[in-house]
């Protein structure tokens, strides 16, 4: 293996093929105080990526949340738009958690959930409604393109958001998912040591980066620091040892891993 001592000159080109994606970090305070925690999902281990891995809810962007993007937030970017539609559905549809839709009750989350699983548009249900959503809540913090030969290549754009008040119990879309916690960064990476849990590489990175701050918006005025860069991890020799690593102007404490040690997906 060649050694590569500098990373790669950034470029917003995408592997060929890559999933337009988004994911949402969600942070509640935490009743026993201390940080906040944040709501983690547990891949079914019968999916093709990350099969048992816990990650944060999220998942493809479709073609329709561009339209609710352009309909809803017409100043934003058309990706960036779409990606936080997309976030905003997946986690509805993964957890049950109605994020950043301030219109939808509690008593109407659960018929929702159930009208986005079934097929119905998000944009038909905000229309037949006359609900809007509300995209600005979500704060962009990073974005991921791992091209790793073992897993697909998804473009995910990362967000962040407080919790909204719930009162309706959040439980998980068995299709993909088989269980759902809230917990401290510091605590899911403490059983991902234990190993009680599974992480990928671009989880575990991100639970690092949302460990150094206890609370959303500590993580805001974090994030605030740093640009939202494309990154694309690549493979560096270290006296014959390989080590994935990230950029190290981003925010993250930790910018490499041992690949033998890594998830990769």
């Amino acid at each position: 293996m060649s050694s590569i001592t500098t990373p790669p000159v950034r470029s917003e080109n995408l592997p060929d093929g890559a999933i337009p994606a988004a994911t949402l970090v969600i942070m509640r305070p935490s009743d026993a105080g201390g940080p906040d925690e944040i709501l983690m999902v547990k891949r079914s281990t019968t999916m093709a990526f990350a099969a048992g891995a816990v990650v944060f809810p999220g998942g493809r962007v479709d073609p329709d949340d561009y339209l609710v993007a352009r309909q809803h937030a017409p100043d934003l970017d058309q990706a960036d738009g779409a990606a936080r539609v997309a976030a905003l559905r997946e986690t509805l549809e993964e957890t049950g958690l109605a994020v950043g839709w301030p219109g939808l009750a509690d008593a109407e989350v659960a018929d929702a959930r159930r009208a986005l699983l079934a097929g119905t548009l998000l944009s038909d249900m905000l229309a037949a409604r006359g609900d809007r959503v509300a995209l600005d809540s979500f704060v962009p913090f990073t974005r991921w393109c791992p091209n790793f030969k073992e897993a697909r290549t998804f473009d995910t754009r990362f967000y962040a958001v407080a919790a909204p008040p719930h009162s309706q119990e959040l439980t998980v879309e068995e299709a993909e998912h088989s269980h759902i916690f809230w917990a401290s960064a510091r605590e899911t990476l403490a059983m991902a040591d234990r190993g009680e849990v599974s992480v990928i590489f671009p989880t575990r990175r991100n639970l690092e980066r949302l460990a150094q701050v206890t609370d959303f918006t500590g993580f805001t005025d974090h994030s605030g620091q740093f640009p939202v860069e494309l990154i694309t991890p690549w493979i560096e020799d270290r006296d014959g040892e390989a080590f994935l690593c990230i950029p190290g102007h981003l925010g993250y404490p930790v910018t490499s891993e041992s690949f033998e040690r890594v998830r990769r997906g």
